[in-house]
């Protein structure tokens, strides 16, 4: 299964299209018909999933308890926030206005690749996060790798 590397920046136009960077569209399955699903992210960011790995994400959201109220309220969000986006003939996918408004996207984003689903930010706010985490890295990375 293809990863998404790397970090673009490109800008969202009057009618709120942005687009995929070429090469994430490339390593898209030819099955999902460059179609994504975007929903909120962590952070104020937002998600968008290849329509692939949206299902999958979706076989595991489905399987989580909603008799557990933080995995209820969890999954409503992220799930009801979701929306289908699939690529015009120039690459762009449309973020709709609730979305753009929650992750408080104007004119310029970053666009990250984050393995399995790529991450949509504010440059701003991607700034700032990226600032606070240099001190934290190398202590994640005993945490999370080790």
């Amino acid at each position: 299964m293809p990863d998404f590397l790397g970090q673009y920046n490109y800008s969202l136009d009057e009618k709120g299209r942005v687009s995929v960077p070429a090469k994430f569209r490339r390593e898209l399955m030819p099955e999902t018909k460059e179609t994504f699903v975007v929903t909120i992210g962590h952070d104020k960011c937002l998600f968008v999933y290849p329509i692939d790995r949206w299902e999958q994400k979706a076989s595991i959201l489905r399987d989580q308890p909603m008799s557990d109220e933080r995995s209820r309220k969890w999954v409503r969000m992220f799930a009801s926030s979701a929306t289908y986006a699939v690529c015009d003939k120039q690459g762009r996918i449309m973020l709709p206005p609730n979305l753009t408004k929650w992750a408080r996207l104007d004119k310029d984003v970053v666009i990250n690749g984050m393995l399995d689903h790529i991450e949509i930010w504010d440059p701003g706010m991607f700034a700032a996060y990226t600032a606070d985490m240099e001190d934290e890295f190398e202590k994640l990375a005993e945490d999370v790798l080790f």
